[in-house]
């Protein structure tokens, strides 16, 4: 879980280049709108160091940034593995109706029958919708893990942010 109020938007996947750059998977989108955030909060196994981005554009399908205090591949093949967080008060304000991912992990599901499918763990991108993946807790009606497309009005019925709840047109034995 990210401490303090952070949300982690990419993590460090190697090096590039002998300059100390490094390759970034970003979870934001567009996919440069993480090289955006200042500073960067790298986190790994308990550590935590702050990096400013000096830099950084996308490389065919990935991104690539230039970091202050890295200054060579060594440096760089090092933060391997880290996670990005920055500040939630760094995100942009949404349009009514908009809802960012962090916002639905951990809330109860149930579908319209009232029985409690679990609570979402975590939400994968699929290219034609954005998939919700459902684990069980103690109070679920089974052991089952689901994944529920995320298609606003067909499937997902309601989201209660201040109730901790998403009403889902789904059977249990679906």
């Amino acid at each position: 879980m990210p401490e303090r109020d952070e949300i982690v938007v990419g993590r460090i996947t190697g090096a590039h280049g002998i300059k100390g750059w490094v390759k970034v998977f970003s979870y934001t989108d567009p996919l440069e709108g993480i090289l955006q955030y200042q500073p960067w909060t790298l986190v790994r196994d308990g550590q935590r160091r702050q990096v400013e981005v000096a830099g950084g554009n996308r490389s065919g399908r990935a991104l690539v940034a230039g970091l202050t205090e890295v200054e060579d591949r060594n440096q760089a093949e090092k933060l391997a593995g880290w996670e990005i967080r920055v500040d939630r008060s760094q995100l942009p304000a949404l349009e009514s109706g908009e809802l960012y991912w962090h916002q639905l992990e951990g809330l109860a599901v149930y579908n319209l029958a009232g029985e409690r499918l679990g609570r979402i763990d975590s939400l994968i991108e699929t290219g034609a919708h954005d998939v919700l993946l459902v684990v069980a807790d103690e109070e679920s009606i089974d052991e089952r893990e689901r994944m529920i497309p995320f298609v606003d009005k067909e499937v997902i019925a309601t989201v209660d942010l201040d109730g901790g709840r998403v009403t889902v047109n789904w059977e249990a034995d679906y």
